[in-house]
């Protein structure tokens, strides 16, 4: 029995006709060198979960996100023990772990948001004007199983309703993760994320005495930030703003600019 998607066709020619007339030709021709090949492009699946998305108030949003960002990137320069280390140890916890870090921040700035399908002439404009790849068309687009899987995170961290120590605490745990490949000091940020993990155990205990399930499920929660990816943040909340820029390039001017 075949279980793979067979919507995407009938979706197209029912809701694009000049789309899928463009497509059905070039399908029936024969490919050649010049030949524009549209099997080459990440294209969208209109089932429910594999479907590409954008921000539905990418204005409002974004201008909401590029302030938790700062406030990231502000958070690591602000920590003693993070200037102490290489740099190389800082560009690579940097690269590792900004992206659970900003999640964590729009999860304490509650920062909500709302997705829709990305619009179906982009794909069609992509045909008519671009005859081979662009970097936007190469680049992983954000699909509705990644927003979902987003804001589900987004709630399990609201229904904790943590405290600003509890925070500040969970995120020294994410950003001094000694798992982070070439290490320098692998051994200085073990015991930094052991430091912050008992300050978490014990603000925790402070705060919820006689919830003492409260300290697993809080780790347990964060264990889900390993789960998005950068890219998803990236292409959803940042490259309205950006454009083609690198989005770690200007973190690292961000964080090295004293």
């Amino acid at each position: 029995m075949d279980n793979g998607c067979h919507c995407a066709a009938n979706s197209d020619r029912l809701s694009n006709p000049i789309l899928y007339n463009i497509l059905s030709q070039m399908d029936n021709s024969k490919p050649s060198q010049n030949c524009f090949n549209y099997n080459s492009i990440t294209h969208g699946c209109t089932c429910e979960l594999r479907r590409t998305v954008c921000l539905k108030r990418p204005s409002e949003i974004c201008k909401e996100t590029s302030a938790v960002l700062v406030k990231t990137v502000h958070f690591m320069k602000n920590l003693p023990a993070f200037n102490q280390m290489p740099s190389n140890d800082q560009f690579a916890l940097l690269k590792s772990c900004w992206a659970p870090l900003f999640i964590l921040g729009l999860a304490q700035e509650h920062v909500d948001f709302e997705v829709m399908d990305t619009p179906a002439d982009s794909m069609l404009k992509k045909i008519l004007l671009n005859r081979q790849q662009s970097p936007e068309m190469e680049r992983e687009q954000p699909t509705m199983a990644g927003a979902s899987k987003l804001k589900s995170c987004l709630k399990k961290f609201w229904s904790l309703d943590l405290s600003p120590k509890e925070y500040a605490y969970l995120k020294g745990t994410t950003l001094f993760n000694p798992d982070v490949p070439d290490l320098k000091a692998a051994l200085f940020v073990e015991g930094l994320q052991q430091e912050a993990q008992h300050a978490l155990s014990e603000v925790v205990q402070l705060l919820h005495p006689g919830h003492q399930e409260r300290f697993a499920r809080i780790l347990l929660t964060a264990s889900m930030l390993q789960s998005i990816t950068p890219s998803l943040i990236t292409e959803l909340f940042f490259r309205p703003v950006i454009g083609q820029a690198d989005l770690l390039e200007l973190l690292v001017d961000m964080l090295f600019c004293r």
